[in-house]
This record gives structure tokens, C-alpha cells and sequence, in this order.
């Protein structure tokens, strides 16, 4: 018999989001808080005392990235490698298609708040309640916006109960996967890549294994992972996103 209920937990959190509540949930990354209303994000800019010049980003899937980014066929197929052929969990930025039907139920202040420059950080393949999540927002036509569980520059939250208290106190539903798969020391979480330019926007998750993929089977070189924390989650585009 299971021990996770992912289709219920899933549908749990869009009932409290899709009424204005925050959700604080376990991805292979890290916790994170999402919503899907101004309020909602709103709150959790608060809880973590983060600006609002810094946009949070969205759960995604493959589908969502085809049909909202405009990008080349040459970034589609790096995207796809890295998700769906090696299986690994990423950030991409890129621009978005801001008219696309996926957008028309959202608040337009909620893409606002999760977009840059025209710009936007969708997280992929980041766990099985993640993938759930991603796959309902695209069927049900309603993006989940979101940001990690941490005050904010603190540092990624493996384990529920490291999660802050006043982030916690947000949250209008947590659930509990216990620690999380990409736990590290650095308090790192996903890898961010531009897929337009391929700057390296923080060097996360994977951030090995993606960078061999991208050299060996697209000839892009990325670079070497800098030697300094703080270098390494710079975010010079977005700042501090989903899965930051």
C-alpha cells in the first residue's frame, strides 16, 4: 500500500491556492511555497521578507515550456535531454508568451510577479508531487506560482521543520514528504539556465551531470562551477526564484 497519496495531497494544495491560500510543499529540490492568487503570493513576499523586485517563478512541465516559451528548436532539444532523457530536475528561463491561453484565468499582478524583461523561470521534473502539479496546471489552464520556503537568502529547507517559522505560519496547508531528494550542504536547490543565451543563472542540482550533457551531445560549453557560494546562486536575471 503507498505511503504517499500524490494525486490527493495534489489536489489538497490546488483547492487552498485556487482560494487565495498559500501551500508549503515538499519538491525534489527543496520546500517551497506556492499560490495562485495576488493575496496569496503576496503573503508569502511577506513571510520571507523578499522584494518585489524579485520575481518568484512557476511549476511547469514540458508541455507548458512548448507551448508559453519562445525558444529555439535547438533550446527545445536541450530541454529535453536533460529532462526527459537523463530524468533530471531544472530551471529555464526564457521569454514567454504573455497572451497564450495558458495566462488568460490568472490575475495579470500574478505574472507580474513572476516574470522579468519579459522573461520567465518555469522549474521542471522536480519530483512526483511537482510533476502532478505542473500537470494539472497545464490541463486546468492556471499557472502555480511559487518560491522556496525560506526567509529569503537563507538558504534552501530540506525538511519541513527547518522551514522558518514566520514562513511557515504563511502557509494555509503543509504537507510533509520528509527530507528532500537534492538535500545539500550549500542549501543550493535547482539548477537555473538560460536556455536562449545559456548563462548559467545558479549553479544547482544536477549542475554536473547537465553541464556533461550539454557538452557532450550539443557541443555547449558551460561553465565551471564557481568555488564560492555565493557565486554560485548570483541569479543575475531573476534573482531569487522557485527554486532558489
Amino acid at each position: 500500500m503507498p505511503v504517499l497519496d500524490i494525486e490527493g495531497d495534489a489536489e489538497r494544495i490546488w483547492e487552498v491556492t485556487q482560494n487565495g491560500g498559500v501551500a508549503l510543499i515538499p519538491i525534489d529540490v527543496a520546500y517551497t511555497v506556492v499560490a495562485q492568487t495576488l493575496p496569496g503570493i503576496d503573503k508569502t513576499y511577506k513571510a520571507k521578507g523578499r522584494s518585489f523586485s524579485k520575481p518568484c517563478g512557476s511549476l511547469g512541465n514540458l508541455d507548458i515550456v512548448d507551448a508559453v516559451l519562445k525558444i529555439d528548436d535547438r533550446a527545445r532539444e536541450v530541454v529535453n535531454a536533460v529532462v526527459e532523457d537523463y530524468d533530471l530536475a531544472m530551471s529555464v528561463i526564457g521569454p514567454f508568451d504573455r497572451d497564450h491561453a495558458f495566462f488568460s484565468k490568472i490575475d495579470p499582478a500574478c505574472i507580474d510577479r513572476s516574470t522579468k524583461n519579459g522573461t520567465m523561470d518555469i522549474l521542471l521534473n522536480a519530483g512526483r508531487l511537482h510533476n502532478q502539479l505542473a500537470r494539472m496546471s497545464w490541463e486546468r489552464k492556471f499557472p502555480i506560482m511559487g518560491s522556496s520556503a525560506n526567509v529569503s537568502l537563507a538558504g534552501s529547507k530540506y525538511r519541513l521543520d527547518d522551514v522558518e517559522p514566520e514562513v511557515r505560519a504563511a502557509a494555509d496547508i503543509e504537507i510533509d514528504y520528509g527530507l528532500m531528494r537534492h538535500h545539500n550542504p550549500e542549501m543550493i536547490s535547482s539548477t537555473i539556465i538560460d536556455v536562449t543565451t545559456f548563462e548559467v543563472h545558479r549553479f544547482g542540482a544536477n549542475y554536473e551531470i547537465i553541464k556533461d550533457i550539454l557538452q557532450r551531445h550539443f557541443d555547449i560549453a558551460l561553465p565551471e562551477k564557481p568555488a564560492r557560494r555565493e557565486d554560485r546562486i548570483r541569479g543575475a536575471a531573476l534573482g531569487d526564484t522557485v527554486a532558489a
